[in-house]
């Protein structure tokens, strides 16, 4: 079993800048997906980052090899192939109709119904303070719509059907963690990703148009650019948190994500308001927010908490 190297602040520093290059590409996303339709983006973000990992590997002689993946790899991976596709595109096909902050908020209920479909698969615990920070996570939820409840409820207008998409992103997204935790059996997580990265590049490649890259701006050409740098970079940053600090606690921080978002976007509305518009949330909204946040580290925390309390009892 993995321990961490307990240089905690070194941890809790990338475990940071993650959640920044998180918490700001939804912004940036968004500008691109001006010119550029989400399969697209979509591509070029995926394929990119699977070339680069490929190139990475291979010259440090660390290919995969299909033999370590077992009878049943083929199935989990063409499951995890299937389900990152799909919430890669969801999650940007939400995000044309929502503004980035809702997104970003939205696909925290990723991790929780990950958590969910782990107690029904893997038969994982599931314990008080874990159902404590489910039910927070859901009243904020419903504080953060509070402006909205009508129109989600009402007929499917733009704003619905985004947050359909977004919240499917997030199930598809539970799929693919659970078919990736079975891989890791077998493959290391760069090789697990390169290939998903390259498989899922090539399922996109009939419905994606690389020239319209062309079409971008200036600006939203570098944007394209950071996009595909901050899956590569924002995932190594996280890789090695973990490697110096509890998953645990590195999960509960990256809570944190959508409040980076909602800072980002408040600031660069302010700084570039032709380029990025203010998010419309009212007070209760916000207040909303930071319960899903600590609704999110509850739950994610639970596991230490889980073990103290049997520690006091032993």
């Amino acid at each position: 079993m993995h321990v961490s190297s307990g240089r905690w602040l070194y941890g809790l520093f990338l475990t940071m800048v993650t959640a920044l290059l998180w918490g700001i590409l939804p912004i940036k996303l968004k500008q691109v997906l001006q010119t550029m339709d989400p399969v697209t983006v979509t591509w070029y973000r995926l394929f990119s980052s699977g070339l680069i990992l490929l190139l990475w590997l291979a010259a440090s002689r660390r290919l995969p090899r299909r033999a370590a993946l077992g009878r049943s790899g083929p199935w989990l991976l063409a499951l995890a192939i299937g389900g990152l596709a799909a919430n890669y595109v969801l999650y940007l096909l939400g995000l044309q109709l929502l503004s980035p902050g809702t997104t970003q908020l939205l696909i925290q209920i990723a991790p929780i119904l990950l958590l969910l479909g782990s107690l029904l698969v893997f038969r994982e615990a599931f314990d008080s303070w874990q159902a404590l920070g489910l039910a927070v996570l859901l009243g904020g939820f419903a504080l953060f719509f509070n402006q909205r409840l009508a129109e989600l409820f009402g007929a499917l207008g733009d704003y619905s059907l985004g947050v359909l998409l977004v919240l499917l992103a997030a199930l598809v997204w539970a799929f693919y963690g659970m078919a990736q935790k079975q891989l890791l059996s077998g493959w290391n997580s760069l090789q697990i990703m390169m290939v998903i990265y390259l498989c899922c590049a090539a399922l996109l490649t009939p419905w994606a148009q690389p020239l319209q890259a062309l079409e971008l701006s200036a600006l939203q050409g570098w944007l394209l650019a950071a996009c595909c740098l901050n899956t590569l970079v924002a995932y190594g940053a996280f890789a090695e948190a973990l490697a110096h600090w509890e998953a645990s606690r590195v999960s509960a921080a990256l809570a944190v994500t959508p409040l980076v978002t909602f800072a980002s976007v408040a600031l660069a509305a302010l700084l570039w308001p032709l380029h990025v518009q203010p998010e419309d949330i009212n007070a209760l909204g916000y207040a909303g927010a930071l319960l899903v946040v600590a609704g999110s580290a509850l739950t994610a925390l639970a596991p230490t908490l889980r073990a103290r309390r049997r520690a006091r009892a032993g």
